[in-house]
Protein backbone atom coordinates (compact mmCIF):
# COMPACT_ATOMS: atom_id res chain seq x y z
CA UNK A 1 0.00 0.00 0.00
CA UNK A 2 2.87 2.63 0.47
CA UNK A 3 4.60 1.63 -2.55
CA UNK A 4 1.82 2.41 -4.74
CA UNK A 5 0.93 5.60 -2.31
CA UNK A 6 4.56 6.99 -2.87
CA UNK A 7 4.42 6.04 -6.83
CA UNK A 8 1.14 7.92 -7.23
CA UNK A 9 2.97 11.11 -4.94
CA UNK A 10 5.61 10.91 -7.55
CA UNK A 11 3.33 10.96 -11.09
CA UNK A 12 1.41 13.87 -8.80
CA UNK A 13 4.63 15.56 -8.67
CA UNK A 14 5.61 15.62 -11.95
CA UNK A 15 2.22 16.44 -13.29
CA UNK A 16 1.78 19.55 -10.87
CA UNK A 17 6.08 20.55 -11.90
CA UNK A 18 4.94 20.38 -15.68
CA UNK A 19 2.14 22.77 -14.87
CA UNK A 20 3.86 25.04 -12.60
CA UNK A 21 6.86 25.60 -15.60
CA UNK A 22 4.32 25.83 -18.10
CA UNK A 23 2.18 28.18 -16.42
CA UNK A 24 5.30 30.52 -15.19
CA UNK A 25 6.80 30.82 -18.60
CA UNK A 26 3.27 31.60 -19.90
CA UNK A 27 2.67 34.48 -17.65
CA UNK A 28 6.18 35.86 -18.63
CA UNK A 29 4.94 35.78 -21.93
CA UNK A 30 1.41 37.32 -20.80
CA UNK A 31 3.33 40.37 -19.47
CA UNK A 32 5.47 40.97 -22.55
CA UNK A 33 2.52 40.13 -25.04
CA UNK A 34 -0.08 42.88 -22.72
CA UNK A 35 2.63 45.55 -23.07
CA UNK A 36 3.26 45.43 -26.34
CA UNK A 37 -0.92 45.14 -27.40
CA UNK A 38 -1.44 47.96 -25.09
CA UNK A 39 -4.17 45.68 -24.00
CA UNK A 40 -5.62 45.74 -20.32
CA UNK A 41 -7.48 42.76 -20.38
CA UNK A 42 -4.47 40.67 -21.22
CA UNK A 43 -2.54 42.48 -18.05
CA UNK A 44 -5.23 41.62 -16.02
CA UNK A 45 -5.05 37.80 -17.22
CA UNK A 46 -1.49 37.97 -16.69
CA UNK A 47 -1.49 38.99 -13.35
CA UNK A 48 -4.35 36.38 -12.36
CA UNK A 49 -2.09 33.62 -14.08
CA UNK A 50 1.22 35.16 -11.70
CA UNK A 51 -1.54 34.12 -8.92
CA UNK A 52 -2.33 30.74 -10.52
CA UNK A 53 1.62 30.46 -10.95
CA UNK A 54 2.14 31.05 -7.17
CA UNK A 55 -0.98 28.61 -6.01
CA UNK A 56 0.48 25.97 -8.21
CA UNK A 57 4.00 26.39 -7.50
CA UNK A 58 2.53 25.70 -3.24
CA UNK A 59 0.70 22.52 -4.44
CA UNK A 60 4.19 21.72 -6.18
CA UNK A 61 5.90 21.83 -2.65
CA UNK A 62 3.36 20.48 -0.59
CA UNK A 63 2.58 18.04 -2.68
CA UNK A 64 6.39 16.74 -2.59
CA UNK A 65 6.10 16.90 1.27
CA UNK A 66 3.10 14.77 1.91
CA UNK A 67 5.46 12.10 -0.11
CA UNK A 68 7.03 11.46 3.17
CA UNK A 69 6.62 8.60 5.36
CA UNK A 70 5.09 8.57 8.79
CA UNK A 71 7.67 9.82 11.54
CA UNK A 72 7.36 11.22 15.46
CA UNK A 73 5.44 14.29 14.86
CA UNK A 74 3.23 12.92 11.89
CA UNK A 75 1.68 9.52 12.48
CA UNK A 76 -0.07 8.84 9.19
CA UNK A 77 2.73 10.75 7.14
CA UNK A 78 2.04 13.54 5.45
CA UNK A 79 -0.24 13.03 2.98
CA UNK A 80 -2.95 15.81 4.40
CA UNK A 81 -0.19 18.51 3.14
CA UNK A 82 -1.78 17.90 -0.26
CA UNK A 83 -5.12 18.46 1.39
CA UNK A 84 -3.93 21.88 2.75
CA UNK A 85 -2.47 23.11 -0.44
CA UNK A 86 -6.05 21.84 -2.50
CA UNK A 87 -7.81 24.30 0.55
CA UNK A 88 -5.20 27.07 0.08
CA UNK A 89 -5.44 26.86 -3.98
CA UNK A 90 -9.54 26.37 -4.09
CA UNK A 91 -9.77 29.64 -1.64
CA UNK A 92 -7.11 31.35 -3.80
CA UNK A 93 -9.17 30.53 -7.28
CA UNK A 94 -12.28 31.56 -5.59
CA UNK A 95 -10.44 34.83 -4.75
CA UNK A 96 -9.55 35.62 -8.21
CA UNK A 97 -12.38 34.86 -9.66
CA UNK A 98 -14.01 37.63 -7.51
CA UNK A 99 -11.82 39.55 -8.64
CA UNK A 100 -12.41 39.06 -12.27
CA UNK A 101 -15.70 39.24 -11.73
CA UNK A 102 -15.24 42.47 -9.85
CA UNK A 103 -13.35 43.65 -13.04
CA UNK A 104 -15.56 42.69 -15.72
CA UNK A 105 -18.50 44.08 -14.30
CA UNK A 106 -17.86 48.11 -14.43
CA UNK A 107 -16.64 46.82 -18.29
CA UNK A 108 -20.58 46.10 -19.11
CA UNK A 109 -21.01 50.12 -18.57
CA UNK A 110 -18.24 51.12 -20.16
CA UNK A 111 -16.46 48.71 -22.44
CA UNK A 112 -13.51 49.47 -24.46
CA UNK A 113 -12.15 48.26 -27.59
CA UNK A 114 -8.80 46.09 -27.38
CA UNK A 115 -6.15 45.46 -29.74
CA UNK A 116 -8.11 42.33 -31.53
CA UNK A 117 -5.22 41.41 -33.90
CA UNK A 118 -2.52 40.83 -30.38
CA UNK A 119 -5.03 39.28 -28.62
CA UNK A 120 -5.97 36.72 -31.60
CA UNK A 121 -2.48 35.87 -31.14
CA UNK A 122 -2.05 35.35 -27.69
CA UNK A 123 -5.47 33.71 -27.59
CA UNK A 124 -4.14 30.87 -29.37
CA UNK A 125 -0.74 30.73 -27.83
CA UNK A 126 -2.51 30.51 -24.06
CA UNK A 127 -5.05 27.97 -25.37
CA UNK A 128 -2.25 25.68 -26.45
CA UNK A 129 -0.45 26.27 -23.51
CA UNK A 130 -2.82 26.40 -20.87
CA UNK A 131 -4.78 23.05 -22.72
CA UNK A 132 -1.76 21.04 -22.25
CA UNK A 133 -1.13 21.72 -18.65
CA UNK A 134 -4.84 20.77 -18.16
CA UNK A 135 -4.12 17.77 -19.98
CA UNK A 136 -1.18 16.51 -17.71
CA UNK A 137 -2.92 17.25 -14.60
CA UNK A 138 -6.56 15.76 -15.82
CA UNK A 139 -4.69 12.04 -14.99
CA UNK A 140 -4.34 13.41 -11.60
CA UNK A 141 -6.99 11.65 -9.03
CA UNK A 142 -6.07 13.79 -5.80
CA UNK A 143 -8.18 16.66 -4.72
CA UNK A 144 -4.75 19.15 -4.96
CA UNK A 145 -4.73 17.83 -8.96
CA UNK A 146 -8.66 18.61 -9.49
CA UNK A 147 -8.21 21.76 -7.69
CA UNK A 148 -5.10 23.23 -9.97
CA UNK A 149 -7.15 21.52 -12.93
CA UNK A 150 -9.46 23.78 -12.63
CA UNK A 151 -7.13 26.70 -12.08
CA UNK A 152 -5.60 25.77 -15.83
CA UNK A 153 -9.30 25.50 -17.19
CA UNK A 154 -9.89 28.76 -15.96
CA UNK A 155 -7.49 29.63 -18.22
CA UNK A 156 -8.13 27.87 -21.47
CA UNK A 157 -11.49 29.02 -21.07
CA UNK A 158 -11.19 32.07 -20.71
CA UNK A 159 -8.53 32.29 -24.04
CA UNK A 160 -11.41 30.94 -25.54
CA UNK A 161 -13.29 34.12 -24.59
CA UNK A 162 -10.63 35.97 -25.35
CA UNK A 163 -9.99 34.25 -29.52
CA UNK A 164 -13.39 34.32 -30.06
CA UNK A 165 -14.26 38.13 -28.80
CA UNK A 166 -10.79 38.78 -30.68
CA UNK A 167 -11.94 37.55 -33.92
CA UNK A 168 -15.56 39.09 -33.61
CA UNK A 169 -13.99 42.20 -32.95
CA UNK A 170 -12.23 42.43 -36.05
CA UNK A 171 -15.49 42.52 -37.88
CA UNK A 172 -18.05 44.07 -35.20
CA UNK A 173 -17.53 47.15 -33.62
CA UNK A 174 -19.02 45.42 -30.07
CA UNK A 175 -16.65 45.68 -26.98
CA UNK A 176 -19.36 44.37 -24.47
CA UNK A 177 -18.64 40.99 -25.75
CA UNK A 178 -15.60 40.88 -23.66
CA UNK A 179 -16.70 41.69 -20.36
CA UNK A 180 -19.88 39.67 -20.90
CA UNK A 181 -18.31 36.27 -21.87
CA UNK A 182 -15.60 37.05 -19.01
CA UNK A 183 -18.04 36.90 -16.82
CA UNK A 184 -20.18 34.27 -17.85
CA UNK A 185 -16.83 31.35 -17.99
CA UNK A 186 -15.92 33.19 -14.44
CA UNK A 187 -19.14 31.95 -13.11
CA UNK A 188 -18.89 28.57 -14.47
CA UNK A 189 -15.58 27.88 -12.95
CA UNK A 190 -16.66 29.55 -9.51
CA UNK A 191 -19.35 27.15 -8.94
CA UNK A 192 -17.51 24.08 -10.00
CA UNK A 193 -14.47 25.11 -7.80
CA UNK A 194 -16.88 25.73 -5.22
CA UNK A 195 -17.92 22.46 -5.50
CA UNK A 196 -14.35 21.15 -4.91
CA UNK A 197 -13.73 23.28 -2.04
CA UNK A 198 -16.81 22.03 -0.08
CA UNK A 199 -15.42 18.71 -0.62
CA UNK A 200 -11.86 19.37 0.59
CA UNK A 201 -13.66 21.59 4.08
CA UNK A 202 -15.49 18.15 4.39
CA UNK A 203 -12.17 15.93 3.86
CA UNK A 204 -10.16 18.67 6.75
CA UNK A 205 -13.38 18.36 9.05
CA UNK A 206 -13.01 14.22 8.95
CA UNK A 207 -16.10 13.93 7.43
CA UNK A 208 -17.26 10.30 6.70
CA UNK A 209 -16.46 10.09 2.87
CA UNK A 210 -19.24 7.70 1.83
CA UNK A 211 -22.23 7.13 4.26
CA UNK A 212 -23.26 3.98 2.18
CA UNK A 213 -19.78 2.77 2.60
CA UNK A 214 -19.58 3.14 6.48
CA UNK A 215 -22.90 1.37 6.41
CA UNK A 216 -21.92 -1.39 4.67
CA UNK A 217 -18.60 -1.94 6.64
CA UNK A 218 -20.87 -2.05 9.93
CA UNK A 219 -22.93 -4.96 8.07
CA UNK A 220 -19.89 -7.14 7.06
CA UNK A 221 -18.26 -6.57 10.70
CA UNK A 222 -21.02 -7.85 11.92
CA UNK A 223 -21.86 -10.69 9.87
CA UNK A 224 -18.67 -12.41 11.29
CA UNK A 225 -19.53 -15.48 13.16
CA UNK A 226 -17.91 -14.36 16.75
CA UNK A 227 -18.96 -10.59 16.62
CA UNK A 228 -22.00 -9.48 18.38
CA UNK A 229 -21.70 -5.85 18.32
CA UNK A 230 -19.93 -2.93 15.99
CA UNK A 231 -18.89 0.77 17.96
CA UNK A 232 -16.75 3.49 17.88
CA UNK A 233 -16.44 2.77 14.30
CA UNK A 234 -14.36 5.78 12.36
CA UNK A 235 -14.29 6.25 8.64
CA UNK A 236 -12.47 9.45 7.56
CA UNK A 237 -10.00 10.27 4.25
CA UNK A 238 -6.47 11.23 4.52
CA UNK A 239 -6.70 13.06 1.48
CA UNK A 240 -9.78 12.40 -0.66
CA UNK A 241 -8.03 9.16 -1.88
CA UNK A 242 -6.47 7.32 1.15
CA UNK A 243 -9.13 5.90 3.73
CA UNK A 244 -8.72 5.44 7.25
CA UNK A 245 -10.88 3.32 9.44
CA UNK A 246 -11.40 2.62 12.96
CA UNK A 247 -13.57 -0.03 14.90
CA UNK A 248 -14.08 -1.68 18.45
CA UNK A 249 -16.18 -4.97 17.50
CA UNK A 250 -17.31 -6.87 20.70
CA UNK A 251 -16.95 -11.01 20.46
CA UNK A 252 -19.94 -13.22 21.56
CA UNK A 253 -17.80 -15.12 24.35
CA UNK A 254 -14.81 -15.31 25.40
CA UNK A 255 -12.37 -16.91 22.83
CA UNK A 256 -8.76 -17.92 23.05
CA UNK A 257 -6.11 -16.71 21.27
CA UNK A 258 -5.88 -18.70 18.12
CA UNK A 259 -9.47 -18.05 17.61
CA UNK A 260 -8.73 -14.33 17.75
CA UNK A 261 -5.81 -14.69 15.29
CA UNK A 262 -8.63 -16.54 12.95
CA UNK A 263 -11.05 -13.73 13.08
CA UNK A 264 -8.56 -10.85 12.70
CA UNK A 265 -7.50 -12.91 9.65
CA UNK A 266 -10.80 -12.72 8.47
CA UNK A 267 -11.58 -9.03 8.57
CA UNK A 268 -8.45 -8.42 7.15
CA UNK A 269 -10.06 -10.31 4.41
CA UNK A 270 -12.97 -8.91 4.56
CA UNK A 271 -11.87 -4.99 4.52
CA UNK A 272 -9.80 -5.77 1.33
CA UNK A 273 -12.16 -4.42 -1.00
CA UNK A 274 -12.60 -1.35 0.42
CA UNK A 275 -9.14 -0.73 0.00
CA UNK A 276 -8.03 1.08 3.54
CA UNK A 277 -4.96 2.83 4.28
CA UNK A 278 -4.72 2.32 7.81
CA UNK A 279 -7.13 0.19 9.86
CA UNK A 280 -6.94 -0.07 13.85
CA UNK A 281 -9.58 -2.80 14.90
CA UNK A 282 -9.73 -3.58 18.74
CA UNK A 283 -11.40 -6.56 20.29
CA UNK A 284 -13.64 -6.60 23.19
CA UNK A 285 -14.49 -9.71 25.28
CA UNK A 286 -18.35 -10.01 26.45
CA UNK A 287 -19.23 -7.71 29.65
CA UNK A 288 -15.93 -6.10 28.99
CA UNK A 289 -16.37 -2.06 30.29
CA UNK A 290 -15.11 -0.26 26.74
CA UNK A 291 -13.42 2.86 27.71
CA UNK A 292 -14.25 5.06 24.85
CA UNK A 293 -18.17 5.09 26.18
Amino acid sequence: MHNHVHSDNNDSSKRIGWAFFLNVGFTIIEFIGGWLTNSTAIMADAVHDLGDSLSIGLAWLLNKVSDKSADESFSYGYQRFSLLSALINGAVLVGGSIWVLSEALPRLLNPQMPHAEGMIALAIFGVLVNGFAAYKLSAGKSLNERILNWHLLEDVLGWFAVLIVAIILLFVDLPILDPVLSIGFTLFILINVAKNLVSTIRIFLQATPDKTVRLKIINDLQSLTYISDVHHIHLWSLDGNNNVLTAHLTLNNSIDPLVQTKIKDEIATLLIPYDLSHTTIELEFPNETCRDK
